[in-house]
Parts: C-alpha cells; sequence; structure tokens
C-alpha cells in the first residue's frame, strides 16, 4: 500500500509531479530528479515505485494511449464487418461516433492526452498520430474496393496526396485537444471538420 503524502498517496503525488514536469519539458527534457525532488522523496524511494523515466511516463499515458489507439482501431473494424451495400451509407455515421468517443475521452483524460500528443517525443507513444494515419489509409483502401464491387468507380489515389490529406485531418482534429478549446467549441468544429472532409474525400473518390 503506498503511504500518505500530504494530499494523496505517494503514487499520486509522484504521478502529479510527474504530468507537471513531463507538461512544462517534454518527456525527453523531464528531470527525473526534479520529480522526485519535488515529492520530497529519494531517488532510491522512488526506485521502489518505477525503474526508470520511461517506466513512468507509460504508467500515466499507457492506457489512454491505448484507449484512442484500440477506439479508433474498432471502429474501422466494425464498418469492415458491414455488408458491402450498407458500407457508403454509414461511413460518415460510424467515423462521427469514434472521434466524438475519442473526444469525449481526451477531454475527460486532458493532461494525460496532451502529454501523448505535444511531449512523448523519445517514446513510442509519439507515434500515435502516423499509427492512425496507416490503419485511416489501409481502411481508405479497402473502402475504395468496395465501392469498386458494389460497381462506383473509384479513382486511384496518389499516396503522397492520400498521405498528406490524411494525417492533416488528424493533426486538425488533435489541435482541438491540444489548445483545450471548450468543449462546446470542439463539439461545433468536429461537426463542421467531417462536414468538410467528408466532401473532400467523396469528390476525390469519385462518389
Amino acid at each position: 500500500m503506498c503511504k500518505i503524502n500530504g494530499n494523496g498517496t505517494t503514487l499520486e503525488n509522484i504521478h502529479r509531479a510527474a504530468k507537471a514536469e513531463f507538461l512544462e519539458k517534454g518527456y525527453k527534457d523531464a528531470s527525473l530528479r526534479n520529480i522526485v525532488k519535488s515529492v520530497g522523496m529519494t531517488t532510491g524511494a522512488f526506485y521502489g515505485y518505477y525503474k526508470s523515466k520511461k517506466e513512468l511516463f507509460e504508467a500515466i499515458v499507457g492506457e489512454h494511449y491505448e484507449y484512442i489507439r484500440n477506439r479508433f482501431i474498432k471502429a474501422q473494424q466494425e464498418f469492415a464487418e458491414l455488408p458491402a451495400a450498407q458500407q457508403p451509407e454509414v461511413m460518415s455515421d460510424i467515423s462521427g461516433i469514434c472521434m466524438y468517443d475519442i473526444l469525449y475521452y481526451a477531454y475527460e483524460h486532458l493532461e494525460e492526452c496532451k502529454l501523448i500528443l505535444c511531449c512523448s517525443e523519445g517514446t513510442k507513444f509519439a507515434g500515435l498520430i502516423d499509427e492512425m494515419v496507416e490503419i485511416e489509409v489501409d481502411g481508405t483502401h479497402a473502402y475504395q474496393d468496395v465501392l469498386r464491387q458494389l460497381g462506383r468507380s473509384s479513382p486511384h489515389i496518389d499516396p503522397s496526396l492520400e498521405h498528406i490529406l490524411i494525417t492533416g485531418m488528424f493533426h486538425t482534429f488533435f489541435e482541438l485537444i491540444i489548445h483545450e478549446m471548450p468543449l462546446k467549441d470542439a463539439e461545433n468544429y468536429v461537426r463542421e471538420m467531417r462536414a468538410f472532409y467528408t466532401a473532400g474525400w467523396m469528390k476525390i473518390m469519385g462518389q
């Protein structure tokens, strides 16, 4: 059991101090010594909780990274498993539900999600957007195959343009979280953003 220290357990205090340090300096420049010192414990005592700065960072952001990544993968899988004829009808609905789910989750865990998006360079978590882009690229190609199966011609999309557009889409979405826009404004921006990108993708796909 963690010892009580101030307003919470020692572990809670470590996490609180670590989040402040990581948010201010980023993972690479954050000082484990500063974190330990601010909690009022020795380095040796800290190692009773975590073996390294890397393990500490993962303990803080790991579950949130997995939620965002897995929620996105789940939406892609749910869409791919639908009958081909139904996919064009519900594409926007499924992607919209997923984006709002991630948005609401991120606002409930704002510090942790900002750590992933802004402060994770030097860790595996820095690749979240790149991973999502690759998943979306694969999903886009699969959807184009479905359109062709349905007899709805869909032209080849230049891979560089495709990558740029999808990357831009995710950066646009995550900017709402990074800048901590009021949730009501963020909801409106997501709605407008979805309308913009949906219309653009339909045009590029020849639909």
